[in-house]
C-alpha cells in the first residue's frame, strides 16, 4: 500500500552542475502525475530556514531541460549546521505539511539531508548532483559528463594555439580529491600527461615523459593537472617543470568555474530525468535516507550513508595505462 504522501519538495545545494534543472523538472512532473503536490525550496538549506518555499507546476518547469545551473538556486548553509538552524528548517517543512524532500548535490548536500532524516524523521532522498563524480553508489553524477565536454572543448583550442608556438601547457581541472575529470579529460583530449590526487607522479617521471616527446619531433604537449595534486596547482607544477626542462614555451591555463556551467549533455539530460523519475518514486513507496544512482544501465538505490562513507570510485586501470601508451 502507497504511503500518504500529499506534499514533496525539492532543493539545490552546494556547488551547481549541469543537468540539475532537467532533475528539478522530471521531480516536479513525476510528483504532479502521481498526485502529489510538489514545492521548491529556493536557494538550498538556506531556503528552508528563510521558508523560501515556493509551490511548483508543471508549467513553472517548462523550457529548462537545456538550462545550466539552477533555477531554485543554491547556497552554502552554516546556520543549518547549527541545532538551532535545522529545528527552523523543519518546522518549516512541518507547518506545510511536506512529507518528503528530494535533495540534489554533492556530499554536503548529503550530509545534511542524513542529519534532517535522523533528527526529525523527515523522508529524503538524495540525488547525486556534482561534477566530481565522488559518491560511492552511482558509477556517474549530473554534471560529470558536461563537464568533461567542457574541458575537452577547451583544450581543443588550446592545442591549437600549443601546436602553433612550440608551447607546453598545464591545463589545471576541478578535482580536489577526485581525479576523475582529469583522467577522462587526458584520454578524450590525446593529453601527453595527467596528474591525479590518486596517483603519486613524481616531476622525475613528468618529466622524463616530456623529454620522450620532444626527443620524437612533438611540435607541442599538453599537461593536465587535478587541482588536489599533492605537487600544487598547475603555476607550481609548470615552474618547476620549465626550471629542468625548456624545450618549449610554457604556459598555463586555470579552467576554473568555466567546468560548471553550461547546456548539460544529453547523457546529463537523461540521467537527470531519470534520477529525478526515481526520486519521487522512492518517496512514493515510503522509502527515505536512500540515494538513487545509475550502476551499469539501472537505477540503484544506495543508503545515504553509504554514499558518504564508502570509497566513491577506484579510476580505470586501462584508462591510467592508456595515459602512457597513448601519448607517445
Amino acid at each position: 500500500m502507497r504511503p500518504n504522501i500529499k506534499n514533496i519538495a525539492v532543493l539545490t545545494s552546494g556547488g551547481d552542475a549541469p543537468g540539475m534543472n532537467a532533475c528539478i523538472r522530471a521531480v516536479v512532473r513525476t510528483g504532479i502525475y502521481n498526485g502529489v503536490n510538489v514545492f521548491g525550496v529556493l536557494q538550498g538549506y538556506q531556503g528552508l530556514i528563510n521558508d523560501n518555499i515556493i509551490p511548483m507546476d508543471a508549467r513553472s518547469v517548462s523550457n529548462i531541460i537545456h538550462l545550466g545551473g539552477t533555477i531554485l538556486k543554491t547556497a552554502r548553509c552554516l546556520e543549518f549546521k547549527t541545532d538551532e538552524g535545522m529545528e527552523i528548517a523543519f518546522r518549516n517543512l512541518k507547518s506545510r505539511e511536506i512529507d518528503g524532500l528530494v535533495v540534489i548535490g554533492g556530499d554536503g548536500t548529503f550530509t545534511g539531508a542524513q542529519k534532517l532524516g535522523e533528527k526529525y524523521g523527515v523522508q529524503v532522498i538524495g540525488v547525486p548532483g556534482t561534477i566530481d563524480n565522488d559518491l560511492y553508489g552511482s558509477d556517474f553524477t549530473l554534471g560529470y559528463d558536461t563537464a568533461i565536454n567542457t574541458v575537452i572543448d577547451a583544450i581543443d583550442k588550446i592545442r591549437d594555439t600549443a601546436d602553433s608556438h612550440d608551447r607546453l601547457f598545464f591545463i589545471e581541472v576541478m578535482g580536489r580529491d577526485s581525479g576523475c575529470i582529469a583522467l577522462r579529460s587526458a584520454i578524450a583530449s590525446g593529453a601527453e600527461a595527467v596528474l591525479l590526487p590518486e596517483k603519486a607522479t613524481s616531476l622525475n617521471e613528468l618529466i622524463a615523459q616530456l623529454e620522450t616527446g620532444a626527443s620524437t619531433k612533438k611540435s607541442s604537449s599538453i599537461v593536465i593537472v587535478s587541482e588536489g595534486h599533492k605537487h600544487g596547482g598547475a603555476y607550481d607544477i609548470a615552474k618547476k617543470v620549465k626550471e629542468r626542462f625548456n624545450h618549449y614555451d610554457t604556459k598555463v591555463t586555470i579552467l576554473g568555474h568555466l567546468q560548471r556551467g553550461g547546456s548539460p549533455s544529453s547523457f546529463d539530460r537523461i540521467l537527470a530525468s531519470r534520477l529525478g523519475f526515481a526520486a519521487v518514486n522512492e518517496l512514493l513507496k515510503g522509502n527515505t535516507m536512500q540515494m538513487v544512482g545509475l550502476r551499469g544501465n539501472e537505477i540503484k538505490t544506495t543508503s545515504i550513508e553509504e554514499a558518504l562513507t564508502k570509497h566513491a570510485f577506484k579510476l580505470e586501470s586501462d584508462l591510467l595505462e592508456m595515459t602512457k601508451v597513448l601519448s607517445i
